[in-house]
């Protein structure tokens, strides 16, 4: 009994010449990217991918953000690009908070990705934030589902709840994003989206330096980039015929925007008969589809022939080509 008094009275005495190891103290990152797809059970589109770039400033920070939307139909809205910028007052580390992603443990990660791992999700967010921690770069991810955002009393993981709150900064600095798209997607003008980012934000999309932020999703951000590129075919409108008299001058209507929807194309048979003064009128649809009726109706009433051309009949066609390949019924 007395050696044992002995030894605990030694070692309280040494204590101070042998310190514990204390954990080393992990650096605040300077700068990060996020990768965020949102996706949902409607469209399409059904997947809209955001990268954050978040790099410090002489100001504070700034933000500058890649959305890539996949081709809701290669006719009329092909795969787009689209870039913002924007700034915040705060530095990075105070963007990041008391939470540095360097820290977190990659334990309290895979408790929160298996908290709804057979849970029903219809719609929803991955993020993976790419972070530089000393020598070793590191990817954290948070599932952010359906309920997070419009449930206030579901229990969102701490670390889902700090990204959560990261993003939404970083969507309010780079102005209205994914959540402010309409819904289903209709035909647009033939101009690109202009392109504000540098030449090496663009290049490192396009050569994959994002893709790894974007694993196991249906689309990599690289090949999102490159469809972008290519323009789609630009619909025409021809007078095909007109028997006996001519047009001099065929201005076409313009292709109906519902027709190019659904994927209309195809000729319209009309007659008119020229009145006094040159007009065309008593127009009769012979055949066409109706969603192109309007449009022919509202360019042929502009019509006007020579006034000794008065009282015959004129029978003519009009063609509307999407100039698209055709959609094929395999999957």
């Amino acid at each position: 009994m007395r050696h044992i008094v002995i030894a605990c009275a030694f070692a309280i005495l040494c204590a101070p010449a042998f310190p514990q190891k204390r954990q080393p103290t992990v650096a605040q990152p300077t700068q990060f990217e996020i990768g965020l797809r949102t996706f949902f059970d409607f469209g399409p589109p059904f997947n809209f991918y955001e990268l954050f770039l978040v790099r410090p400033s002489a100001n504070g920070t700034s933000v500058e953000r890649i959305t890539l939307t996949p081709a809701a139909d290669e006719c009329f809205t092909p795969a787009k690009v689209e870039t913002a910028s924007g700034s915040l007052s705060d530095s990075v580390g105070t963007l990041l908070g008391s939470t540095n992603p360097c820290a977190i443990p990659e334990k309290a990660l895979r408790r929160e990705l298996k908290r709804c791992k057979h849970c029903m999700v219809f719609s929803g967010a991955d993020a993976v934030m790419e972070v530089q921690c000393g020598t070793q770069t590191r990817l954290i991810r948070s599932d952010i589902l359906e309920k997070y955002w419009f449930d206030r009393t579901a229990k969102v993981p701490q670390n889902t709840s700090w990204m959560m709150g990261l993003l939404d900064r970083l969507v309010r600095a780079a102005g209205p994003g994914v959540m402010d798209k309409q819904v289903f997607a209709t035909p647009e003008g033939d101009s690109p989206a202009p392109m504000y980012l540098d030449t090496t934000a663009l290049s490192n999309l396009g050569a994959g330096k994002y893709d790894p932020l974007f694993k196991g999703a249906p689309d990599k951000p690289s090949d999102l980039y490159r469809a972008s590129q290519n323009q789609p075919p630009v619909p025409s409108v021809r007078l095909a015929s007109s028997v006996p008299l001519v047009r001099e001058l065929f201005v076409p209507p313009e292709y109906p925007r519902l027709a190019r929807a659904a994927h209309v194309d195809g000729a319209v048979v009309f007659s008119i008969e020229i009145g006094a003064d040159g007009s065309a009128t008593n127009l009769a649809f012979k055949s066409g589809h109706p969603l192109l009726l309007g449009a022919v109706k509202g360019i042929v009433s502009s019509w006007r022939f020579p006034k000794d051309a008065a009282n015959q009949q004129v029978q003519a066609t009009i063609e509307f080509a999407l100039n698209c390949p055709k959609r094929s019924d395999k999957p």
